[in-house]
């Protein structure tokens, strides 16, 4: 039996690409900047081709929009904590608590009513639904009953 150990890493010029790239991703941007410079330095082309790859690969604009979003979100989290605070202004701040007073009050109002739509229209529902099988069953009885009061014309032997 043979035994064989690899002693070079496997995946030859991609693997040794992708390790680059994640350890140029793990000193950030400025690294970026600099290996693009020093390409640049070096040999034109290769600067050019390392400048197309970071615009189209988004590496000079790595903030994603999923991190913009995230960040809109955290300022909007900041505002609703801020509503609750006062501003010093005696009477914008009882304006504003009574606005957001009647505003509660119109939402619970407006709930309740969804509710009562709601329930009502079950009920409705449910209603015609009984009704229905109401009248079903009764055609079905005066189906049963019509067919037992029927009397038989045939006569047997011997009967008249």
């Amino acid at each position: 039996m043979y035994s064989t150990t690899d002693t070079a890493r496997p995946g030859g010029i991609r693997n040794a690409i992708r390790r680059s790239e994640a350890w140029l991703d793990q000193r950030g941007k400025w690294a970026w900047i600099a290996l693009l410079v020093l390409s640049f330095v070096i040999f034109w082309p290769v600067g050019l081709a390392l400048l197309a790859y970071m615009i189209w690969g988004k590496k000079m604009f790595s903030r994603s929009c999923r991190a913009r979003r995230q960040s809109h979100d955290q300022a909007w989290g900041r505002h609703s904590y801020r509503a609750g605070m006062t501003t010093g202004n005696y009477a914008f701040d009882s304006y504003k608590a009574e606005a957001l007073r009647r505003l509660e009050e119109e939402q619970e109002a407006f709930e309740a009513f969804l509710q009562r739509l709601r329930n009502s229209k079950d009920k409705s529902e449910f209603d015609a639904f009984m009704e229905e099988r109401a009248r079903s069953t009764a055609e079905q009885d005066a189906a049963a009953a019509s067919a037992d009061a029927k009397p038989t014309t045939e006569s047997r032997p011997g009967e008249y």
